[in-house]
């Protein structure tokens, strides 16, 4: 069947024949690859200038091909999804091309996939994004971007987030929207959602008459929510119909899949344009790229590179395309340098079957067939490497592992990312893709006829203190209006949860010479002069009485900050476990042991008898060795074995008291401080420092009745190291309330 499509599609070819085998040696200086790209699409104006870029990068560096050029042939399908392509195809088939980059439609995917798969040359695009498009009906195609499969289960999860149970399709009637909608209505069962209404639109030339009556039929469903999936031009031209049928309003639901924020990342002017007015509200998916220093580079690079080819045009934006059509190129290149090493080689014969379906009018044995291109296709799936657009490694099937996309809502002049989605952690808001909590789920969202703005439609005045110390919670980046730190961080991300934009600007409090009073700062509210103020600004009861608060997010309280006396070791740290008197009646009790044991024993055991001297000893040397259970002399009384077994069990204790205390003084640091609290400072007459700006000083004046000549105001940690040092006889502070 196969071989009957190839010739029906070639009826208006002819070339030039060429009969034989062919082969090349194992490094050749040159490897024929072949693009099929429409110049004139968004896609292909920005695919045709990254391609030969990243062919003019690889050619210069010397250490991924040793010493083999890429020449590339980009031909021109003129934007036709068809024929052209297919006559394409053909005379790059003629060139011994090992390899083809493209197509950018998955309409010409399909076709060209048949044709790689009889010329065994591996197909490697960068846009066609039907999840048909599978290793099992075209072995020879590789996807070096993101399967609408993945973006599928995106727009499903996304509904089963808001629990929406039904929803309608809007979809260009052609395989890649066909073929996407079907993908959506299998991940949506998945959720117990369906498609409860599909609207097939025609490819090209849609009238305005078309795209209305369609529209005011999905209006009189019952569900309002709408995914649409289109390419650019058609689907921009039916939200606008929608804006004018007033289908954006309020009850509106529209999902874009990614064709949107193409349409946005590639043209920048758009976001000034009355297109915008045409899609507030709708949330868009966009395939995540992390960042990186080669990504950031390339991009430096993307005005330089565009006006080389556009020298007479503005330089046009870079968008996620133009990084996947990069990356394909290096990942062919990579495949081919592993393609040599193993010994493969560019060998081409003609096709028998071509031969024997050759005619007088059809020249098909011009065709060559690519002998070793099942090993180039699997050196393709081995390649594990990171590119602009991230890691590309590819699973069996020929598609990319980890996808991951953005879920980005549109508002204003601008988009706001509100979550990712990512396999298999699916949706979240975390920093990083591949967060693995399924159970985030989204940040607010502003959906159709929702911009919500504060009443009076002004910038909110956020007052921020310009503190000199603790810059760690609010601080000025320097040589900017603008300001960091933790407290302004939790600010944001409280912003970041609302569900409508709230336009605001910080306004800097403070000389930046010495912390400002918080007192003052809250006042600033109170005449009206701030909205708001963001710091870490402690919740009393006074200050309840003039403004609200926020929930609080650092534990709050007051600490004692006293300086310390350290107690070094010495050679004589043995004693100090015991105290001298401790010390004096454990000996005594040795010896009392002793001499009870001794006058109990005497009379009846030979080992306590003999010269009054050698008693002596005995009774020394008897009680001391129970310190280490090491006595020779044996008793015999049942007294004096009670005695002893009562002894050994203080010993016991004593010695593992002991070993206890030694251990802790030679391991653990001594510290001494003679302050020994708050209560302690209130009762002596020694000065305190306190943070200027901070409530401790009211603290301390009104509710402990500390004199406020015994305040010592400090700025920053260094002041407190001095104080402390410097000590009340210096002029310093005998402790600091924090």
């Amino acid at each position: 069947m196969s071989k009957v499509l190839l010739l029906v599609l070639v009826v208006f070819y002819s070339g030039f024949p060429s009969k034989g085998i062919s082969s090349v040696s194992t490094r050749p200086r040159a490897v024929n690859i072949g693009a099929i790209l429409s110049f004139n699409s968004r896609i292909g104006r920005v695919a045709k200038v990254a391609i030969q870029a990243a062919v003019d990068d690889v050619n210069s560096d010397a250490t991924i091909l040793n010493g083999t050029k890429l020449k590339i042939s980009m031909l021109d399908t003129k934007l036709s999804t068809g024929f052209l392509g297919i006559i394409d195809s053909f005379l790059l088939m003629e060139r011994e091309t090992v390899a083809i980059i493209g197509p950018q439609y998955s309409v010409m995917a399909h076709v060209i996939s048949h044709i790689a798969n009889e010329m065994q040359v591996p197909l490697l695009s960068f846009a066609a994004t039907d999840p048909t498009l599978t290793s099992l009906q075209f072995p020879y195609f590789v996807r070096t971007t993101q399967s609408d499969l993945y973006q599928m289960a995106a727009v499903a999860e996304i509904a089963d987030h808001f629990q929406w149970r039904d929803v309608i399709a809007l979809y260009v009637d052609d395989d890649h929207g066909r073929n996407g909608i079907a993908a959506l209505g299998d991940k949506l069962a998945e959720k117990r959602c369906k498609i409860s209404y599909k609207v097939p639109f025609k490819p090209d030339n849609i009238t305005l008459e078309e795209t209305n009556s369609a529209l005011i039929k999905v209006a009189l469903m019952e569900s309002k929510v709408i995914i649409i999936h289109m390419y650019t031009s058609c689907g921009l031209e039916v939200l606008h119909a929608a804006q004018t049928l007033g289908m954006m309003g309020s009850g509106y639901v529209w999902i874009a899949t990614d064709w949107l924020s193409t349409a946005l990342d590639s043209d920048p002017s758009l976001s000034t344009s009355p297109t915008m007015n045409d899609i507030q509200g709708v949330i868009t998916l966009r395939m995540h790229t992390p960042e990186s220093d080669m990504k950031r580079k390339f991009i430096s690079r993307w005005d330089k590179l565009s006006r080389k080819e556009n020298s007479n045009e503005d330089p046009f934006g870079l968008y996620i395309f133009g990084f996947y059509a990069y990356d394909t190129v290096w990942v062919l290149a990579s495949a081919l340098d592993s393609f040599f090493k193993d010994g493969g080689t560019l060998s081409f014969s003609n096709d028998s079957s071509l031969n024997m379906l050759r005619r007088d009018t059809l020249n098909l044995d011009t065709m060559r067939v690519f002998v070793n291109g099942g090993m180039l296709l699997q050196k393709v799936l081995e390649v594990n490497r990171t590119g602009l657009a991230g890691e590309m490694v590819f699973n069996p099937d020929g598609n990319l592992v980890h996808p991951s996309y953005e879920i980005i809502n549109v508002i204003g002049t601008g988009i706001r990312r509100i979550g990712y989605w990512s396999e298999p952690s699916g949706l979240h808001t975390g920093e990083h893709p591949n967060h693995y909590n399924s159970s985030d789920g989204l940040y607010g969202v502003i959906w159709p006829d929702q911009m919500v703005f504060s009443s009076n439609g002004r910038t909110l005045r956020i007052g921020v203190p310009l503190r000199i110390s603790y810059r760690e919670f609010v601080s000025r980046i320097e040589g900017t209006e603008m300001f960091g730190g933790y407290c302004i961080d939790v600010f944001t991300a409280a912003l970041n949860l609302l569900p409508y934009p709230v336009p605001y600007k910080f306004i800097p409090f403070g000389d930046a010479k010495t912390n400002p009073l918080n007192s003052h700062l809250l006042h600033m509210i109170t005449i009206g002069a701030f909205d708001a103020v963001v710091g870490d600004i402690t919740i009393t009861t006074n200050r309840t009485k003039i403004v609200d608060f926020t929930q609080p997010y650092i534990e709050s309280g007051l600490v004692v900050v006293a300086p310390i006396k350290k107690l070094k070791s010495s050679a004589w740290a043995f004693l100090s476990p015991f105290s001298p008197m401790m010390w004096f009646v454990t000996g005594m009790f040795f010896l009392v042991v002793g001499a009870v044991v001794w006058i109990l024993e005497r009379r009846i055991n030979d080992d306590f008898r003999g010269p009054a001297r050698r008693q002596f000893v005995t009774i020394i040397w008897f009680s001391f060795s129970t310190l280490f259970f090491a006595q020779r002399e044996k008793t015999v009384s049942t007294l004096g074995r009670l005695v002893l077994i009562i002894w050994l069990f203080v010993v016991l204790i004593l010695n593992s008291s002991y070993i206890a205390s030694l251990t802790s003084i030679l391991t653990v640091e001594q510290l001494s401080s003679p302050v020994k609290g708050i209560e302690s400072l209130v009762i002596s007459n020694d000065r305190i420092g306190f943070l200027r700006g901070s409530f401790a000083e009211s603290y301390l004046t009104e509710e402990l009745n500390i004199h406020r000549s015994r305040l010592v105001p400090l700025n920053s940690p260094s002041e407190y190291e001095k104080a402390l040092k410097d000590g009340p006889a210096n002029g310093g502070v005998t402790a600091i309330i924090d």
